[in-house]
């Protein structure tokens, strides 16, 4: 009978690490494990964040928002992988005005705007959009996550992937580092 049930349990298990969340699933991405992963705290202990020991990080805060900011910066740009993770102060609210100044602002960095959509991401309402464009000679796509976390405050994260090569495996990989954001109580 105990093997019986732990077999039940291992099943179940498996199953459900192998469910792929929303995002995952917008994106067509396959489950992307990261190794080699550490907790970065922003300056004011909102949030945390896993992202690989060898990346280089930096913290920004002021009286509005606190950030973290990482990149692969071993790689090559066309190779690596940047994420900028916000906890800013303020309402947001995804009406049609809100997005149409997501992409109005998009378009004025020259993005031309792919995918958008409303999920659930951490849980929390949310809104997000992938968008293309170029920057200097480069290729680009950025994936940008709005989620509304309670009446005053939201997170913005940021995942910039340039180049063409294996574009869709390194947005999977920041959708994995990003689903792993911790928010911590106030």
């Amino acid at each position: 009978m105990k093997h019986f049930i732990l077999g039940i349990v291992t099943i179940l298990l498996l199953f459900s690490c192998n469910q792929k969340t929303e995002l995952q699933k917008e994106c067509n991405c396959k489950v992307v494990f990261v190794e080699n992963l550490e907790e970065v705290k922003d300056a004011k202990n909102l949030f945390s964040l896993q992202i690989p020991k060898d990346w280089k990080t930096n913290l920004y805060t002021d009286a509005r928002q606190s950030s973290i900011y990482s990149a692969d910066t071993i790689k090559e740009l066309t190779e690596s992988l940047l994420l900028d993770v916000n906890y800013m102060s303020g309402f947001v609210n995804f009406n049609d005005i809100f997005k149409l100044k997501i992409e109005q602002e998009n378009l004025s960095k020259k993005l031309i705007q792919r995918k958008a959509k409303e999920i659930n991401f951490l849980n929390k309402p949310s809104y997000y959009t992938i968008s293309i464009g170029k920057k200097s000679t480069f290729k680009y796509q950025v994936l940008q996550i709005f989620t509304k976390l309670d009446a005053k405050n939201l997170l913005m994260v940021t995942a910039q992937i340039y180049g063409d090569s294996l574009v869709n495996k390194r947005i999977c990989k920041a959708i994995s580092l990003l689903e792993k954001i911790k928010i911590h109580k106030k």
